[in-house]
Parts: C-alpha cells; sequence; structure tokens
C-alpha cells in the first residue's frame, strides 16, 4: 500500500529542449509521425527503421533514453495481435501450410501483419515520448488552441482526473480491509469463495458511491472557483523561433520519409 498513485502519471519532469517546446507544436509533430506511420506501405520495411531512429532521437533528446520508450511501447503488442489473422485470411502466395487446420499462412498476409504490428510499435512510442515530457494540463490547452470542440477536451480531462479519484478510493478500501481483516496460517484469510464474492461485491459498490461523492464535491469545488466548462491556463506559453526550428528539424526528414515510402513502394 505504500505506492501511490501519482506513480502512474506519464509526466517526467525535465529541462530538456522536448519538455520546454511549445505544446502545440509536439501534438502536431506527434500526429504527424503517426499519419506518415500508418500511411507507409505495409512493403516499406526500410522505412521503419529510420522512423524508429527518429523516436529515438527525441527520446534521447528529452534526456529519457531509449530503454524508456522502448519498454513501456510494449504494451502495444497484446492489442496488435489481432492482425494475426491476417496471417491466413489475405490471399497471396503460400508460404507455410497448417496440416492440422487445413490452412495456409501467405506472404502477403505476412507482410501487414508484422507491418501492422511495427507500425503500432512505433506509434505508441510517438504518443509516450508525447505524455513524458507534455503536462497534462498543457496537453488540455493545446487541444483547444488547436481548435478541438471544447466538450471532447472537457471530457478527457476529467476522464484522466476523475481516474485517479476512482484510484485513491479504491486504495483506502483495500487499506480499510486490510486494518479490519485477521490472517490465518500461510498469510490465507478465511472465508469461502461466495463469501469473498459477496465482500468484493460490496467493496465495488461501496467504490462507486464514494467516488460519485467525491466527485460531486470535486465538481463543486471546481464551479466555485470559477469553472464554467473549460479548464484555463494562468500562463499559456508563446510560440518562439527556436520552436519551429526544432519542429522543422524533425518534420522535415520525417516528410521525406514519407514521400520516400510513397514513391518506392506506394
Amino acid at each position: 500500500m505504500a505506492v501511490h498513485l501519482h506513480l502512474l502519471d506519464p509526466y517526467r519532469g525535465g529541462s530538456s529542449r522536448v519538455h520546454a517546446l511549445d505544446p502545440r507544436v509536439k501534438i502536431v509533430l506527434v500526429l504527424t509521425f503517426i499519419l506518415i506511420t500508418v500511411l507507409t506501405p505495409p512493403a516499406a520495411f526500410p522505412i521503419y527503421p529510420l522512423l524508429l531512429t527518429l523516436i529515438w532521437a527525441a527520446a534521447v533528446a528529452a534526456e529519457l533514453g531509449i530503454r524508456f520508450v522502448v519498454r513501456r511501447a510494449f504494451i502495444a503488442v497484446p492489442f496488435a495481435l489481432v492482425a494475426l489473422p491476417l496471417l491466413v485470411t489475405v490471399p497471396g502466395p503460400p508460404l507455410a501450410h497448417l496440416p492440422l487446420l487445413g490452412w495456409s499462412i501467405s506472404i502477403t498476409g505476412l507482410v501487414r501483419a508484422v507491418s501492422i504490428v511495427l507500425k503500432s510499435w512505433l506509434c505508441v512510442q510517438a504518443a509516450i515520448l508525447l505524455a513524458a515530457t507534455t503536462r497534462f494540463t498543457d496537453l488540455l490547452w493545446a487541444l483547444r488552441s488547436l481548435r478541438v470542440p471544447a466538450p471532447l477536451v472537457a471530457i478527457v480531462g476529467f476522464m484522466y482526473r476523475y481516474l485517479f479519484v476512482l484510484g485513491d478510493e479504491a486504495l483506502r478500501l483495500l487499506r480499510a480491509r486490510a486494518a479490519r481483516s485477521a490472517e490465518g496460517e500461510a498469510g490465507r484469510s478465511g472465508g469461502t469463495l461466495v463469501w469473498r464474492g459477496r465482500v468484493v461485491g460490496g467493496m465495488v459498490g461501496s467504490l462507486f458511491l464514494r467516488s460519485y461523492e467525491r466527485s460531486e464535491r470535486i465538481y463543486h469545488a471546481m464551479v466555485s472557483r470559477g469553472y464554467a466548462g473549460e479548464i484555463r491556463h494562468l500562463s499559456p506559453p508563446r510560440l518562439q523561433r527556436r520552436d519551429i526550428a526544432l519542429a522543422l528539424l524533425f518534420l522535415v526528414p520525417l516528410l521525406m520519409l514519407g514521400i520516400a515510402a510513397q514513391l518506392l513502394w506506394g
């Protein structure tokens, strides 16, 4: 119980130039990177290491290190497994046969499946780098500055904030249960499976009620402090020339890679 929920915050403070870059510029760069990565033809495998080099260069410039983004990007692997059916559903020259199932793995399906996994991994690394170098309040302000609808920004903001509220209430319930429970031999607690299920169900219901009541208190506190549907930024950053220069330093090779991929493999 010693671990607090704020450790789950993806932001990692720093004084690098990537941290100081205007959040609007970072969002545009990340969205451009994701768009070019998604539009890259599946067979353009020489392009993927170059895109990866750009992400790793940005991670090093942000003083986070390559290991930071690579280790966290593996969260995309389970979701990328949905591409596995492409191995046997996409027609093409057969690569291998599965005699027990009567299926054939095609070369075209293998190329598409591998490209989807690589693209997912690259895009997640870009998103992780954005979240790790930009405060969440700055991200919300940047989205509004880029003309993202205010209700959508408010939904994202409250979803993020109340996720931590829900987590804090869950930790309180777990601490209360641990303080009122006894352990038997070998650290096992008593009670049948049905009894444990009833206890967990009661905790879930209590968690919902306590989280709802606390969210109401937080909302009324925000309204009393001037909240009118939009989070205000006290000191919004100004777009400077160095921001544009750094953006071009990343954007130019990124666009060149996208154009090369379309010309050679499109």
